[in-house]
């Protein structure tokens, strides 16, 4: 009795763990991010939204479909491009379910498929183009992959969101000459610019030159115009002392007579014998200074003033106007002094500035 109790128990045990495990096989955990296709019996039953599911186990299949965008990577290939140049390329591709039902049961595997459409269809476009135009338009190739893509994948429910190539890598050869070729552009493209610059380096040189030449004559001229415009105002400052000395000398001598220049021309004499020169020029009339010597030892007198000192005018605009005014009016004072003693010795009795003259004063009226 206690053996078939016994045996109860455990075939109790054993039917509640089946029931446990069959409940557990039915669970069914479907993520945020995914879709899950049920079919039951090869039959299509519908879609389990994410969250706990429960399904009949056993009899029933659960396909879960990843609705994130997925990244798929084309292998590198070698493709002979339009001008016959062997280049490695590969691209990597970003897809995304948009139909969980064609996904699963348009095609077996959208994954592979997608990756070997991208292949072929990256072979011909590449075939159509030239290696330089390879290099330039990678964003062309991009689009025009991405469009043949999306076109044959839409039947399967995936949509191809954005295609990029990775790597553009020429054989070894090409690659050789495609380093040599911009190594010579680049040559070319220095020397260009070296050559540039040597125009403009000279252009610049040629223009400062003109210009310096420009500033160093326009500098003469002006030095040359200030230079005779000095010697201009020199001569004219000369000519104006000259002039004042000439007419200073002239007031000064109206009042010699003959007999003192008599005398001044005696002592000019022994000046001129007072030297050690061996020859003598006399720069007058010897004779006549001898006969005015004898005059004036007595033979015959002279009058005071000689008359023809009367008929001199001097013209006040010789003097002109000096930049030096001082010494202008110091000649000026000076000259006015010696017209009042000329005034005097021509008319002793004439007042001057309105005072009656004293003969007395007068030093050339006994010089007899």
């Amino acid at each position: 009795m206690a053996l078939i109790d016994l045996g109860n128990t455990l075939f109790t045990i054993i039917l509640v763990l089946a029931i446990i495990l069959i409940f557990a096989k039915g669970v069914v955990i479907v993520q945020p991010y995914q879709q899950a296709l049920e079919i039951r019996l090869g039959q299509y039953k519908g879609r389990l939204n994410p969250g706990f599911r429960w399904v009949i186990p056993f009899i029933t299949e659960v396909i879960k479909i990843d609705l994130r965008t997925q990244v798929m990577d084309v292998p590198r290939q070698e493709v002979i491009t339009k001008d016959n140049s062997p280049t490695n390329v590969d691209a990597i591709v970003y897809v995304r379910v948009v139909d969980p039902e064609k996904s699963a049961f348009e095609v077996s595997n959208f994954r592979m498929a997608t990756v070997a459409l991208a292949q072929t269809s990256l072979r011909g476009i590449i075939g159509d183009m030239e290696l330089d135009e390879i290099l330039y338009n990678r964003e062309l190739i991009n689009n025009r992959l991405r469009d043949i893509l999306d076109r044959e994948t839409d039947q399967w429910g995936v949509k191809v969101e954005r295609v990029e190539i990775k790597e553009v890598d020429p054989v070894g050869a090409v690659k050789q000459a495609m380093t040599e070729q911009t190594a010579a552009e680049r040559e070319r493209r220095a020397a260009i610019l070296r050559a540039d610059g040597e125009k403009r380096s000279a252009i610049l040189t040629a223009e400062g030159m003109r210009q310096s030449m420009i500033l160093e004559a326009e500098g003469d001229r002006q030095s040359k115009i200030l230079r005779a415009e000095g010697d201009r105002k020199s001569r004219i400052l000369q000519a104006q002392g000259e002039a004042q000395g000439l007419r200073i000398l002239s007031l000064g001598s109206r009042p010699l007579d003959k007999k003192a220049i008599t005398v001044l021309s005696l002592d000019a004499l022994k000046q001129m014998s007072d030297g050690q020169a061996t020859k003598i020029i006399f720069p007058f009339e010897l004779s006549g200074l001898i006969k005015q010597s004898a005059r004036f030892l007595g033979e015959e007198a002279e009058e005071l003033i000689d008359e023809d000192w009367k008929e001199i005018t001097l013209d006040e605009s010789i003097l002109g106007k000096s930049p030096a005014e001082e010494g202008i009016e110091d000649a000026a004072e000076y000259v006015k002094e010696i017209e009042k003693k000329i005034q005097t010795l021509e008319d002793p009795t004439t007042p001057v500035n309105g005072e009656s003259p004293n003969p007395a004063d007068n030093p050339f009226v006994n010089l007899e």
